[in-house]
């Protein structure tokens, strides 16, 4: 038995076939095609894992959640009477549409980040002295450092009796509703387009996106359903490209929409909320908080974040698109950042191996999966009679009839045959225990 074990060993590690990162699905550009799905279970992910992130979704009032794994729906789930052709509102996680609207339309040198605000909304836009105005610059309405008083009754009011001096642009930091919004009169005045027209123009049509911008009392909120919110997440986990098209050209813009764009909130990019950064400040504080945005959320995740919990939220290394639309989750009408941690803590107890380099090793299409030292099996099987672990020696450590997950968590170092028999026979798979 030993010598047979050891020869399919070395056959094992001569076929033995290690995926690097997988290229990108992108559905396509006509949101009524089909859209390519995965398994949970074929991805070896911990599916027991499940439940619990549905529930947890249906009592926080979730009207819908999707993620995307390398770009394929592995989880879409929807409550009540929402459908996946339901439109919901982004509110502030809409704030990325518009970061990415500025790259554009710096891109095609209709404005400079630089420019005072002033060359697009006219002197006297604010009830600030013109000096102080004058500091004020595009990139400060992007960072929530124009320094305009937060203080005011409504934070959603932009008219100029509304806009007031607290301190100069770019020294302190306060998430302002009001000069995010003006934005987009920016972005009117220097394409020469309605909002609507030049996201059609530069994003909907490129990504396959549907929804549009609606004029709310002071503010414009956009509108789509969870799958087109997941488009523009996978846009821009991709870098901003979208198959073969690049959608944002600019790199540096880019990269500086995604990264720290000030020291007073380090957590803060060009309209998207970074985590892993160490520090944040929070909307409606000026409290400086020691530890990461979302502490259970892989580090490197990058949101948009709306109220009442509206979610497009990605992570590079693990290769995930998470979007979460729906009601508040609780009665306190606004979300804090432990409710987008906690989602993340239960999205990744179930993609339990989602990662961006494909590391699994794959013998015939059987795949037996090692994750956290626990042996999992992907192609569930009626006709299996019993399974087997053997080390390197041919020795026996461990044995089931069943397909359950199986605990080597104290097991050597080493490498493993995995011997499943049933009742056509025995194939064997080999796994490295790290």
């Amino acid at each position: 038995m030993m010598r047979v074990l050891l020869l399919t060993f070395s056959m094992l590690v001569i076929c033995a076939n290690i995926e690097l990162q997988a290229q990108r699905y992108f559905p396509p550009l006509n949101p009524q095609l089909q859209w390519d799905t995965l398994s949970a279970t074929t991805l070896g992910w911990c599916t027991e894992n499940t439940p619990a992130l549905f529930e947890y979704l249906e009592r926080s009032n979730t009207k819908g959640y999707l993620l995307l794994y390398k770009g394929k729906i592995v989880l879409e789930k929807y409550f009540g009477t929402f459908t996946k052709d339901s439109a919901w509102y982004w509110a502030s996680a809409g704030k990325t549409l518009t970061s990415v609207l500025i790259g554009k339309a710096q891109e095609e040198k209709a404005l400079s980040l630089d420019d005072k605000t002033s060359k697009y909304l006219g002197v006297g836009w604010t009830s600030m002295p013109k000096e102080k105005e004058d500091l004020i610059t595009i990139k400060n309405q992007l960072t929530m450092t124009t320094g305009l008083n937060d203080e005011v009754s409504n934070l959603d009011c932009t008219d100029d009796t509304c806009l007031t001096y607290l301190a100069d642009a770019g020294t302190r930091w306060s998430y302002h509703n009001a000069p995010y919004t003006l934005l987009e009169e920016v972005l009117a005045k220097a394409t020469g387009q309605t909002l609507n027209a030049f996201t059609t123009s530069t994003l909907k049509t490129k990504i396959g996106m549907t929804g549009s911008w609606l004029k709310l009392g002071y503010n414009n909120v956009y509108f789509s359903t969870p799958r087109s919110m997941a488009r523009f997440g996978l846009m821009m986990l991709n870098n901003g490209i979208w198959n073969k098209d690049t959608i944002i050209k600019d790199r540096e813009y880019y990269n500086a929409m995604i990264n720290r764009s000030q020291v007073l909130n380090p957590s803060y990019g060009y309209l998207w909320w970074l985590n892993g950064e160490g520090g944040y400040m929070l909307p409606g504080f000026q409290f400086f908080f020691n530890g990461n945005l979302a502490k259970d959320a892989p580090e490197d995740v990058i949101s948009g974040i709306g109220k009442n919990g509206q979610f497009v939220s990605f992570s590079k290394e693990h290769d995930l698109v998470m979007i979460r639309m729906g009601q508040a989750p609780d009665s306190l009408g606004y979300v804090p950042n432990f409710y987008m941690s906690d989602l993340w803590k239960l999205t990744m107890d179930v993609a339990c191996r989602a990662t961006s380099v494909e590391e699994s090793i794959h013998v015939e299409n059987e795949p037996v999966i090692m994750h956290d030292d626990m042996i999992r099996f992907t192609s569930l099987r009626k006709d299996i009679n019993r399974i087997t672990v053997y080390d390197m020696n041919g020795r026996s450590m461990h044995m089931q009839y069943n397909q359950d997950p199986i605990n080597v968590g104290q097991f050597p170092i080493g490498v493993y045959t995995v011997v499943i028999s049933s009742t056509k026979g025995n194939t064997n798979h080999l796994i490295v225990k790290k």
